[in-house]
């Protein structure tokens, strides 16, 4: 009876997991080893008599110690602190002329799940904190898995990923101190004048927004869509909530974290618990090729947004599950990039070109090889390729061959499933983007601001700007009088600087 009992346990395990769900079955189970053998005693370790030395033949006491201490696996660097939900995105516009990835057919459903994060700071660290804010979609497509991975900003702080080690180590805590500082953090981006934009986000309002749910979220990056005949546009994923755009000042925030430091997780699972659906309608923005030089700015620079290309609404997206075990599936679960289909492909924005790599190397670092076999990562389309072993590879790989090209077990490769052509020449170089526009769009930010929220942006960030090193203050004021000599001059009154000198300093930078 036990054995009978304990198999359908297996099974209805087995199931689960195949389903794409790790819901345990709702009747309790014989309590077991990892190895599926039954424990006879959990509260007492086994001694050499009654108060002798424990023995180490007690598998379950070692078997309990050695997995409690590989509990942890490596945190994230960057987006530690995630809350993910299950949902479904339905495509309300066909996009078939831009694109053949088949999500985008009008009145297509397809699963997804969305990890929501902050970036700099630690796994355990409050919700509260000025952060940009991630938000990473995986959707689960007929043609494979798709990571559509952004943040609630539109705009990044770098145009280049070779800067990315180094602006990470500058918001990240200093490594004599194990905690942060303004006078590190402004030395870096005193150098980096294309971050004022973001800068000017992070430090207002939008930098602490009240809930997951009450934000929007963005590709940032350039890809493009690529149709049948193999041509291809630039396209931009913009997020906008059905629940409004909320966000919390300055001493909103402090309240919240005084009682709370978990608010954004807490608020998106309980309102999923409940019932209350949030919803984000999804909006493309698309440039072709030939029109690509035709703005005053670089469209493909990943500090820019695109103010004048129109958007078009092409789909809604609901979320209305929660995880069943948070570590199997919001911690385990690995966004990339690099996760593309045909019809979707990354464009040559730099920052973006970084990421395909990284952001699955660190997956691989994190997880291991094989972290796409994982449930929560596994496509819901047979994968048939010639990977192969590794630490836990749980692959049904069967049969001789293990190579391509092969006549005994051939792998058909479609012509549809090629890249573009991009047109290229010219030489290799090291040089900045042409473009560059460093200001512009920081000062239509603030002035897009309410009154309110310029006077928060100003004393957030003069503050914390009254904090850095004097040279790399005032060339930090410096960019954003640059952007709008009001807010420069606010900036410089809260942050003490010498208004004459930034004016000096603003008046050596070109736009």
């Amino acid at each position: 009876m036990t054995y009978n009992f304990r198999t359908a346990t297996a099974h209805c395990l087995s199931a689960a997991a195949l389903a794409g769900t790790l819901a345990l079955p709702a009747y309790a189970a014989d309590l077991t080893r990892d190895n599926g053998a039954l424990v006879g005693d959990n509260q007492n370790s086994q001694t050499a008599g009654a108060n002798g030395p424990v023995l180490l033949q007690d598998v379950q006491l070692i078997q309990k110690l050695q997995r409690f201490d590989r509990e942890r696996i490596p945190e994230r660097v960057v987006h530690a602190r995630g809350t993910g939900a299950h949902g479904e995105f339905t495509a309300t516009a066909d996009l078939s002329d831009l694109t053949m990835a088949s999500l985008f057919r009008e009145g297509k459903t397809t699963p997804v799940f969305v990890r929501f994060s902050t970036v700099v700071h630690g796994n355990h660290s409050p919700e509260t904190l000025r952060d940009p804010r991630g938000f990473a979609t995986k959707f689960y497509t007929e043609d494979g898995n798709w990571d559509l991975v952004g943040n609630n900003f539109p705009t990044f702080f770098i145009r280049d990923a070779i800067k990315f080690p180094d602006m990470v180590h500058a918001f990240k805590p200093d490594p004599d101190k194990n905690y942060g500082t303004d006078r590190t953090l402004f030395d870096f981006f005193s150098h980096v004048p294309e971050a004022t934009r973001t800068l000017t986000l992070l430090y207002s309002n939008y930098g602490t927004p009240a809930t997951y749910r009450h934000m929007d979220g963005s590709s940032v990056h350039a890809y493009k869509f690529v149709n049948e005949e193999g041509d291809y546009s630039y396209v931009k994923f913009n997020w906008k909530t059905q629940q409004g755009v909320k966000n919390l000042d300055p001493r909103e925030a402090a309240e919240i974290q005084s009682t709370d430091f978990n608010h954004m997780s807490r608020d998106l699972i309980e309102s999923i618990n409940k019932g209350d659906f949030p919803k984000w309608d999804l909006y493309i923005q698309v440039i072709e090729p030939e029109d690509l030089d035709n703005f005053d700015y670089n469209p493909l620079d990943a500090t820019k947004i695109w103010p004048d290309v129109p958007e078009r609404k092409v789909g809604t997206m609901v979320l209305n599950r929660n995880p069943a075990n948070v570590f199997q599936e919001t911690e385990q679960v690995a966004m990339a990039p690099a996760n593309t289909i045909p019809g979707i492909e990354p464009s040559e924005d730099r920052m973006l070109q970084g990421r395909l790599f990284s952001y699955a190397d660190t997956q691989m670092y994190r997880l291991g090889a094989n972290h796409q076999h994982l449930p929560i990562n596994q496509a819901k389309v047979a994968v048939n390729n010639n990977n192969q072993d590794g630490a836990m590879n749980t692959g049904a790989r069967t049969g001789e061959v293990n190579y391509e090209p092969s006549r005994l077990q051939p792998r058909p490769q479609p012509e549809s499933a090629r890249y573009s052509q991009l047109p290229v020449s010219g030489t290799t170089v090291q040089q900045p983007i042409h473009k560059q526009q460093n200001f512009k769009q920081a000062g239509d930010l603030y002035r897009s601001f309410t009154r309110k929220e310029q006077r928060d942006l100003i004393n957030s960030l003069g503050k914390a700007l009254a904090g850095a090193e004097d040279d790399s203050k005032h060339h930090m004021l410096s960019f954003f009088y640059k952007a709008d000599a009001d807010y420069g001059k606010g900036l410089t009154k809260v942050a003490n600087g010498d208004l004459a000198r930034v004016q000096a300093l603003a008046a050596q930078l070109e736009d």
